[in-house]
């Protein structure tokens, strides 16, 4: 039994016909010459002129069979599928390149690319949870992989996603605050995907990335939010600007702390540097006071004679250091009396006396 689908039967009724006008009007054409030669020449019998008919009549099914032929033909694109029904039931898949169709009976249902295609989602009005109007729209970025799933799954699979993606849109909005909805943006595209691709498996296609583009609040909710934003900076600045000036306080007493501390540890090194310099000072003194002294009892020693013993035991020795003290405080008496003289005030001479300087008066 012929079965022929209700949209296409017209479109294949009309070939028909037309390719059996064509075949009609080529008879017709060959009666009617014949008619006419026999009009013109009474003798004629049709027999003579019957090759040239013929041909005619070849010519034109010829030229009818080559444009049927190439209504036939089927060219596919790289990246495209098509489906192809035999009297309205599915009968194959065609791949990139050129098929060969038996038309009428053979038609395209269905021409779709498998490359990943884009879908825009217009931007419709959502309400998040603590019930602020906003409007969102997205892109869908998808692809078919099943084209045979994709044409008999579902009537219209862009229609069917676009508006599954309105409405699984609208329900992870309305799951977050407005607050949270402008900092969950990857929340929300994560949840989209993976809530379309549950769905659009058994329609033969996958959603390969879907992407929030904009989220604008109502007008009101977008002043209230300037107010508020531009509280929280005033308020961000104060607390700064009062950091600031603690910071600034505290490095003030840090820094003159620091200054105290520094100034009495560089007095206390003075001091100390002092008093070791001036105990370095005497150390050296003495130790060449020592050695002057040690030089002249030697040389008085040398210079009483070998009978001179002194007073008591060790009486030469005794009286050779006695001797080079008062020589050294001799020189030192001069010293003074030499720096009296040349200063400009009263000018006071002391003269050393026989007890003080025994040597004098030897």
């Amino acid at each position: 039994m012929l079965k022929l689908n209700p949209r296409r039967s017209p479109r294949f009724l009309k070939k028909a016909l037309l390719l059996l006008g064509c075949c009609c009007c080529a008879s017709r054409y060959s009666k009617v010459e014949a008619s006419a030669y026999r009009r013109i020449d009474p003798l004629y019998d049709g027999g003579i002129r019957a090759p040239f008919f013929r041909k005619k009549a070849l010519t034109t099914c010829v030229v009818a069979a080559c444009w049927y032929s190439l209504s036939c033909l089927q060219v596919v694109t790289s990246g495209d599928e098509c489906l192809v029904e035999r009297m309205g039931v599915y009968h194959r898949k065609l791949g990139p390149g050129w098929h060969f169709l038996l038309k009428p009976f053979d038609s395209v249902s269905f021409h779709v690319t498998t490359r990943e295609q884009v879908l825009d989602v217009p931007p419709q009005q959502c309400y998040t949870l603590d019930n602020a109007p906003i409007r969102a729209d997205a892109v869908v970025y998808m692809r078919i992989h099943d084209v045979v799933a994709a044409r008999y799954n579902v009537q219209d699979v862009m229609n069917a996603i676009l508006n599954l993606c309105l409405t699984q849109l609208r329900e992870e909005v309305g799951k977050l605050t407005l607050d949270e909805s402008f900092s969950s943006r990857e929340r929300i595209n994560m949840e989209l995907l993976k809530d379309l691709n549950a769905v659009t498996s058994s329609w033969g296609v996958e959603i390969t990335r879907v992407e929030l583009q904009n989220m604008e609040p109502s007008r009101d909710i977008l002043t209230a939010m300037e107010l508020q934003m531009a509280a929280e900076r005033k308020k961000r600045a104060a607390i700064l600007r009062s950091e600031g000036e603690r910071e600034t306080l505290i490095n003030e007493a840090e820094g003159r702390a620091s200054a105290v501390i520094a100034d009495a540890e560089a007095q206390r090194q003075t001091v100390l540097l002092r008093a070791q310099a001036e105990a370095e000072r005497q150390r050296v003194e003495a130790e060449g006071l020592r050695s002057a002294v040690s030089i002249l009892a030697k040389t008085l020693s040398d210079s009483y004679g070998p009978g001179y013993r002194g007073n008591g035991d060790g009486g030469r020795e005794k009286d050779s250091v006695e001797g080079a003290i008062q020589f050294l405080s001799l020189i030192r008496y001069l010293e003074t009396q030499a720096k009296f003289a040349g200063s400009d005030g009263t000018k006071v001479l002391m003269l050393p006396s026989k007890n003080s300087l025994p040597l004098t008066y030897g």
